[in-house]
């Protein structure tokens, strides 16, 4: 952790006017990425969030909609699924903005027929929310959390923090997306060939 640590003040120490985000990188090794099962597709509660909360859009009718509007930032009713069937620049704009999306059980099949194939390639099909699920606590994590995916590549990367974070906080989130990555690979640490912290604008530091 001190080595993480480390790292990050070396690669906060900036002087730029605004707030800069906080990115993992994490180069992989002796993996077969060709091979689906080899695969990172995770989403992982960062301790201390990400520095700024998480977008949330559900797909809701009814009086799960009016309860999502005060507390998720996009609530899609099915009348606005088929708008944004047909006009895709809209349904991409859509999907780029929102960080997760969760869905009634009903409207599943509707979302995954229609939006499908924008929502699957960028990992953010939604979640299903069984009827009656207090929707708050759900929200709330989702709002902390973030998705790591390598898809077939060997690099890994998701941002940690914000630059005014303590640094000791970003360090603990990225012990957690390191811990789970690992716990996901074959060989665990044996499989990680390097790691990096990266602010916005600055040069990548290597963690230890």
């Amino acid at each position: 952790m001190s080595d993480i640590v480390k790292s990050l003040e070396e690669a906060l120490d900036s002087k730029h006017k605004f707030t800069q985000s906080v990115d993992l990188y994490i180069n992989l090794k002796n993996i077969d990425m060709s091979n689906p099962a080899n695969r990172i597709d995770e989403e992982i509660l960062l301790p201390y969030g990400k520095g700024r909360k998480g977008k949330i859009g559900i797909f809701a009718s009814g009086e799960t909609a009016v309860k999502a509007k005060k507390i998720c930032d996009m609530v899609i009713q099915p009348e606005d699924i088929e708008d944004l069937t047909k006009n895709k620049k809209e349904a991409k704009k859509t999907v780029d903005d929102i960080d997760f999306f969760l869905a009634e059980m009903p409207l599943m099949a509707t979302v995954g027929k229609s939006l499908g194939k924008i929502l699957g390639p960028k990992g953010k099909m939604p979640k299903p929310l069984p009827a009656d699920t207090d929707l708050a606590p759900i929200a709330k994590r989702l709002q902390n959390s973030i998705r790591i995916r390598s898809r077939d590549k060997k690099t890994l990367n998701c941002t940690v923090g914000k630059e005014d974070m303590d640094p000791k906080k970003i360090a603990e989130n990225i012990q957690a997306v390191m811990n789970r990555v690992e716990s996901k690979l074959e060989r665990g640490q044996m499989n990680v060939a390097s790691s990096y912290v990266k602010t916005t604008m600055g040069p990548p530091i290597k963690i230890g």
